[in-house]
């Protein structure tokens, strides 16, 4: 059952093909109960007519024998009588279709005899057609089913009337029973000659709507085939064009659009490169000289209690924006590093509850006015790690609740796990937009340049690319009000991949 359910949610063509079968078998179904329908009450109508008719000849012909009898007492009735069924009975011979029951007189008490023929009885003259016949003068008719004719239980349509004795005025009821055997023979003909008809049908239209679905599928198939194929970065592949109708066209705006997606990841894979390699050699360029400008920098900090104010004021801003210019070039250093594939990992057992610890007692949360609280920090949360990546993440994290959460307090909250250990830092600040929150790990993007406080905008971006270098994660959860939770997530073995934090954010 599992497999073919999987088979109905991944096969359009599966799901096309039982689609049609089923309708059509429902259309088949109701046209061919509708045709029995019909065939069946035409059979029955006629064979009622003919019944009817032949009923009415023999009950005027038994009405013209009895009153073309000379003695009409009841004595001599009960012969004539026994004569007349005899008579009717014998009309068509072997081929008769029908018995005959002869019940009367119907005013004797105690129960009027009865004459039949063959081996039917007035007990299988329905009731309501006996009391319709007694009470009533003129012909009627019913149906039902009998074992007689030797066939088991048949339908028949029994036809019945009263005949009067001149003379003596008893009233007799005279039925006629009829099989309706050859109507049910030929009823059954036309319903197996239906059954298999729209077996034939369905079988057709299962072949009809397989090669329809695989004319029309297969394209698609082709097509969601290839589109993997580009997915997992192979550009070169091509549907092929054959005809000039939809599907020939379909497969001709799909190599279009493969060849203009093709061209436009290229020239972005080419750009990328060459910002990349830009970034690279500009920040291994700019090292030299920044080094010489640090150390001139240094020797004029240092002298400056001897220079007049103003000089003295040059040289420490000379100082600050050297140190944030080195600061910068780490970065772009370190970017360079992640981008190339060349940043590696020096990995020590690492106490991550130690690092909270640290983290919520830092000086930059005090320096802002912020109380840091660690929380489940009572037992050690050992990783394999490097410590300095580790550090430069939470340092980050910390800073950035320093500057622009404006909140009283930032938790620094530790969960563990068999195979993980999740580290985050959470405020209780202004939030962040959604689509901040989107954006918020891109390279050199500040959601409020008017709030950046002098950032790069290069933070979380490397902290993203520390976490995902460990094998683990960093994600955040922010709303308008409620405050942010960045939550870094590191295996407990350097490496291994972490697919979610140990807790829930309190946000999701």
């Amino acid at each position: 059952m599992r497999r073919l359910v999987g088979l109905w949610r991944r096969s359009l063509r599966t799901r096309v093909v039982i689609n049609t079968v089923l309708l059509s078998t429902a259309v088949i179904l109701i046209v061919g109960w509708a045709l029995l329908h019909d065939v069946a009450g035409g059979l029955a109508e006629n064979r009622r007519d003919a019944a009817i008719g032949e009923a009415r000849a023999g009950l005027e012909q038994a009405q013209s024998q009895l009153d073309a009898a000379v003695d009409s007492e009841p004595t001599r009735q009960s012969p004539a009588l026994t004569q007349l069924v005899d008579a009717l009975a014998a009309t068509r011979g072997e081929n008769r279709s029908y018995e005959l029951v002869l019940q009367g007189p119907l005013a004797e008490a105690g129960g009027a005899p009865v004459r039949a023929s063959g081996n039917v009885g007035i007990d299988d003259v329905p009731a309501d057609l006996a009391r319709q016949v007694s009470s009533e003068q003129g012909i009627f008719w019913t149906f039902s089913e009998l074992s007689i004719f030797g066939t088991g239980d048949v339908p028949v349509v029994t036809v019945g009337g009263r005949v009067t004795a001149p003379g003596s005025n008893d009233r007799y009821a005279l039925y006629y029973v009829f099989s309706m055997a050859d109507q049910q023979e030929t009823l059954g003909l036309v319903r197996t000659a239906l059954l298999a008809g729209g077996a034939g049908l369905l079988v057709m239209v299962t072949l009809v709507a397989g090669l329809v679905a695989r004319q029309v599928v297969e394209p698609v198939r082709l097509a969601r085939r290839i589109a993997e194929r580009f997915a997992a970065g192979n550009l070169e592949q091509r549907m092929h064009v054959k005809g000039e109708d939809d599907i020939a066209r379909l497969s001709t705006s799909f190599n279009q659009m493969a060849e203009s997606l093709q061209s436009q990841i290229r020239r972005l894979e080419n750009l990328s490169r060459l910002q990349q390699r830009f970034v690279s050699d500009v920040s291994h360029e700019l090292r030299t000289p920044l080094t010489t400008v640090q150390m001139a920098g240094q020797v004029l900090y240092e002298a400056r209690t001897g220079f007049d104010p103003q000089t003295a004021r040059a040289a420490e801003l000379l100082q600050t924006e050297v140190g944030r210019f080195e600061a910068l070039l780490s970065d772009l250093l370190d970017l360079s590093r992640f981008d190339a594939g060349a940043a590696t990992l020096e990995t020590d057992p690492v106490d991550l509850a130690a690092v909270a610890r640290a983290a919520a007692a830092d000086d930059v949360l005090k320096r802002a006015g912020i109380v840091g609280h660690a929380r489940g920090v009572e037992r050690p949360a050992i990783v394999e790690a490097d410590i300095r990546r580790v550090d430069r993440m939470v340092r980050n994290l910390i800073t950035n609740a320093a500057r622009y959460s404006e909140s009283e307090d930032v938790d620094v909250i530790v969960s563990q796990a068999d195979d993980r250990v999740s580290l985050a830092v959470r405020d209780y600040g202004v939030g962040m937009e959604p689509d901040v929150v989107r954006r918020v790990f891109d390279r050199f993007w500040r959601g409020d340049p008017a709030r950046s406080h002098g950032g790069t905008g290069l933070g979380l971006a490397i902290a993203r690319e520390d976490a995902a270098l460990h094998g683990g994660t960093l994600e955040v959860w922010s709303r308008p009000g409620e405050g942010t939770e960045f939550i870094l997530t590191l295996p407990r073995v350097a490496g291994e991949r972490v697919w979610e934090p140990v807790t829930a954010s309190v946000f999701a």
